[in-house]
Order: C-alpha cells, then structure tokens, then sequence
C-alpha cells in the first residue's frame, strides 16, 4: 500500500472525457508514481478520439483507453464518473468490468441523485458524495480550455465510509488536484445543485456568458430567485440551506471568468440534450410533492425545453 492507503501505483479507471473528464484524467495521467489511469470509452469515441486528438490546455493528451467490454486484470481502486447526467444509465453499465468489492467510486455529477442511482447499481462498492466547483472549463469537441482548475469536494453521512474519503483525498492531492473535505457533504451537495438551478440555466437561456449574471439586471434576478426557490425546495426536504449559502454561491460565481460558460450553456451552444431534468426537473417534481410554488423554475424549464426542441 501507498501513503494515499491504495495499491501502489493505484489503478484509477474515469468515464466521461468532457470538460472535467479530461481536466482530471490530465492530472491523474501526470503522475504515474501514484496512479494509473484508464478512460473508459467506446470503440467509436475512441476512433474520434483518435482522429482528432484529445487536449487539455494545448497540451496532447494521451489516454490508454478500455472499450466497457474490454476485460480488466483487476477492480478499479477508484472510479471516477465525469458523464453527463443525461448518459449516466448507460455510464453505469459500461463501468461494470472496472467495479468490484472495495471500489471506491466518486461522481462529478450535477444534481443530487448520482450516487443514490451508483449505490444501487453497485452495492459492492464504497460511494461517496462529491462536489466539483469553482472551475472555468471551457470544452470544444475533445479540446479543453480551463483558467481555474476550481476544487473537488468529497464527503460522507456513513462514518463507515471515512477512510475512504481521506484516502480519495490524499491521492488527488498527490496528483495535484484541489480537493478537500466537508463533513456536512449533503448539505455542500444541495448548496451546489441551488447554485447550478441558478447559473447553469439562466446563463443557458439568456445565451449568455458568466458575465451575464455578474452584472445587475434580470438575468442576475433570475439567477438569484431560482435559487431561492431551491432553497425553498430543500429546506421543505430538511436541508437548511440558508441566506449564507445564497451570499457565498453569489460571491463564487464573481469569482468565475466572465468570458466562460457553465456546462448547459455548453450543451445548448453544442446541441446537446441539457441537465434541465437535474434543476427545474427536480425543482418542479418536489416542489409539487411538497405543495411549493416555483414560478421561476416552472419558466426556466419550458424556456430551456424550447431551446432543446430548436
């Protein structure tokens, strides 16, 4: 065993090269000492991948890739989900060959219900609640342009799962990768979905930039009302979230390039389908469990559901 509490090196497996999929695999492939690093991807995006090459700030990246039907010497020590939330039912089964007892897995997720769908995809498997913020990745095609790594924030409300956590934590700092602990991670994991309901789809709708919603006027009104209302959504479901959380996730988005984008915003410009299901999906389906009205979310949600269909 290493100082990081895995084999040495650790075999870290990663599904879903977009933005923070290769910002992560980048760092994790730089320090073969700690880790070896296997992307999991297709026999179709590796033949993109091939032909257009992968890069993380103008540097070539060079990924050993495994199709999911590519038999694995061994279980993952860490497993790493960095797809989209609107492929994660297929993600989770093309990891099947890299889990196995004691995999520890951990979701870059937007939303708050990944890791429920991994627990119980994976039963065998040690999953912790983690949190990606702060970053200003940009993504074209398998190009990735990103001025603040941000930080990965990991946690657990099973203190059988605490080592866990600190071993997840002293691999990434050993391969450079910002992180740290909360001990209320489901709180911090509700905090950041409020923040993603308000930016991610206001930005999207207006077709904006960060720096639409760092100015005053509606988008910032927007951007503000929809998270209060996710406020209301989660403090019904017992999760306080509070003015302190409201004012600190406005502070981090002045924080944020304003030139760059937030994912949906990404997606929409890509013609993707959006995350739209993972924040005034959620808002609408629990807020009509709870009896809550979400004017704000009920807008955004039709907005960026005509946005799709166009």
């Amino acid at each position: 065993m290493s100082a990081t509490g895995f084999h040495t090196p650790a075999a870290v497996s990663l599904i879903g090269l977009g933005a923070l999929g290769i910002l992560y695999a980048h760092r994790l492939s730089q320090k073969p000492e700690v880790c070896t690093l296997t992307c999991i991807a297709d026999r179709a995006r590796q033949a993109h991948y091939g032909q257009e090459g992968i890069f993380c700030n103008g540097t070539p990246c060079h990924f050993t890739l495994a199709a999911p039907e590519d038999p694995q010497p061994r279980p993952a020590d860490l497993l790493i989900v960095a797809v989209k939330g609107t492929t994660l039912a297929s993600a989770i089964t093309d990891c099947r060959q890299h889990v196995g007892p004691g995999t520890v897995i951990i979701s870059l997720l937007n939303g708050i219900t990944s890791e429920e769908h991994l627990a119980r995809a994976y039963p065998e498997a040690r999953v912790l609640h983690c949190i990606a913020q702060g970053m200003d990745a940009l993504r074209t095609r398998h190009s990735l342009v990103c001025g603040h790594p941000g930080e990965l924030i990991l946690g657990t409300d099973r203190e059988a799962l605490q080592p866990d956590v600190a071993r997840v934590l002293a691999l990434l700092q050993a391969c450079d990768i910002p992180c740290r602990e909360d001990k209320d991670i489901i709180h911090r994991l509700y905090a950041k979905w409020m923040f993603n309901v308000g930016i991610n789809q206001v930005v999207a709708v207006f077709e904006g930039t960060y720096g639409t919603i760092q100015v005053e006027g509606r988008a910032r009104d927007l951007f503000i009302a929809a998270m209060r209302e996710a406020i209301a959504v989660a403090n019904a479901c017992g999760i306080a979230l509070s003015e302190q959380d409201l004012q600190e996730y406005i502070a981090l988005a002045a924080t944020l390039a304003p030139e760059s984008m937030p994912s949906m915003r990404q997606d929409a410009l890509a013609h993707r389908k959006t995350e739209v299901e993972l924040f005034a999906g959620t808002v609408l389906a629990r807020a009509r469990e709870l009896g809550l009205e979400t004017p704000i979310n009920a807008w955004l949600y039709e907005r960026l559901q005509a946005l799709e269909n166009a």
